[in-house]
């Protein structure tokens, strides 16, 4: 269980931060790229949001002393952004902090302006770190065009530009991310993915882009990485067995379901990371797999325990009414005695009692073929919810009382 919490508090911890970027694109897309992290400010965002930016040379600077953090003086090489009247090329800068450094080294200072202009801390570049900053298309353009030009950038030699470009990948909607496919090089991000040199934290967006583009070669690869046999904790596993599933489709499920899903010596983690992938499918696979076949390789992870509260949490929110009795038979047995598992299953129950009748297709009324219910018979897993409903209030009021609390129906 300590395990458990771990992972869960690692991977909402990388979450957070996406659905918080995912506010700032859209008010229909609530997740960015599902497995990545990545700062909330790009240097492309940085520099459209300064008053002023500037590209300057080290020229000399006075170390802190107890009455003064120093200053330090820049030549300024060229002026991306500001009022031109004040910054000329040329001309010294003198900014009241210290930063150590060598004759004309490069650096990019971003400037806000009040009174004067307050220069943030400076940025060390070379000339094609700032040429890459200063040619990325603006936030304004459409996405296709932005990723199309940081693609080129994910792996490049200078780490500031490739993390930033991984950045704007994990600021991106995913839907965006779909659009260029056919710009990417599958050679290429397959290499990536093999490569022991990748960063684990960019795995996660080269699974799910290998699995856009990608061909049964590529699957292959991915399977045999999915499918090695590990006890540490792997980042970006959750995307790369999204990526495979995407490739893979229903086909693919058995492997998952095998390696990740009914195995019990799979590390926690990794179980965990095939929910996340059947998560992601179901949001955003676009039937590549079907709702009901996801549906049953959740239900697999019923027999976990240490899974069981999420596990409920997401058939509930699928409307999978077919295990009802089932969790009613486990209701407070052995390992599943525990309140996060309870509550979770009265709140399943909640949610299936509050199914309403379905609506009558006004254009297929009159065909005979077509069977009708009428308009107020509640569907028979309602019924049934709340007739089990009843039973925990006797046997169980307090839980069904706190998870009634904090119910919330989506």
């Amino acid at each position: 269980m300590k395990s458990r919490l771990l992972i869960v508090l690692v991977a909402a911890a990388l979450l957070l931060p996406q659905v918080a970027r995912a506010e700032k694109h859209t008010k229909t897309t609530y997740f960015c790229c599902p497995f990545c992290s990545a700062p909330s400010l790009t240097l492309s965002e940085q520099l459209t949001q300064a008053d002023a930016a500037v590209l300057v040379k080290w020229v000399d600077g006075k170390t802190p002393t107890e009455k003064s953090a120093g200053t330090t003086t820049y030549s300024i090489v060229q002026v991306a952004r500001g009022p031109k009247e004040s910054l000329k090329e040329n001309d010294k800068l003198t900014v009241p902090r210290y930063r150590a450094g060598k004759k004309d080294d490069l650096f990019l200072l971003f400037g806000t302006k009040d009174k004067e202009i307050d220069w943030s801390s400076p940025l060390e570049v070379t000339e094609v770190t700032y040429q890459y900053i200063v040619q990325a298309p603006s936030p304004e353009s459409p996405t296709g065009k932005r990723l199309e030009y940081f693609l080129k950038f994910l792996e490049f030699s200078d780490q500031l530009v490739s993390n930033d470009a991984y950045g704007e990948f994990a600021n991106a909607p995913y839907e965006d991310i779909v659009k260029i496919k056919d710009k990417m090089d599958r050679a290429k991000i397959a290499k990536w993915i093999t490569n022991k040199e990748t960063s684990p934290t960019r795995m996660g967006l080269y699974g799910l882009l290998l699995g856009l583009c990608g061909n049964d070669d590529d699957a292959k690869m991915m399977e045999k990485k999915i499918e090695e046999q590990v006890q540490d904790f792997r980042l970006g596993i959750d995307g790369l067995i999204s990526g495979y599933l995407l490739l893979t489709g229903e086909k693919g499920m058995e492997t998952i379901d095998r390696s990740k899903l009914r195995d019990k010596k799979a590390p926690f983690s990794e179980t965990y990371a095939a929910m996340q992938a059947l998560r992601f499918m179901w949001t955003y696979g676009n039937g590549r797999v079907s709702k009901e076949r996801l549906r049953q390789s959740m239900r697999e992870l019923l027999d976990r325990p240490e899974l069981a509260d999420l596990v409920v949490a997401d058939l509930a929110r699928w409307e999978d009414w077919s295990v009802q009795q089932r969790l009613m038979n486990l209701y407070g047995q052995g390992e599943y005695s525990i309140p996060s598992i309870k509550r979770a299953i009265v709140r399943y129950l909640l949610t299936a009692a509050k199914v309403q009748p379905p609506k009558v297709d006004e254009t297929k009324k009159d065909d005979p073929t077509v069977t009708k219910s009428k308009p107020d018979e509640l569907p028979a897993s309602a019924l049934q919810a709340r007739a089990n409903l009843e039973k925990l209030r006797e046997t169980d009021p307090k839980t069904v009382k706190e998870a009634e609390r904090f119910f919330f129906l989506q």
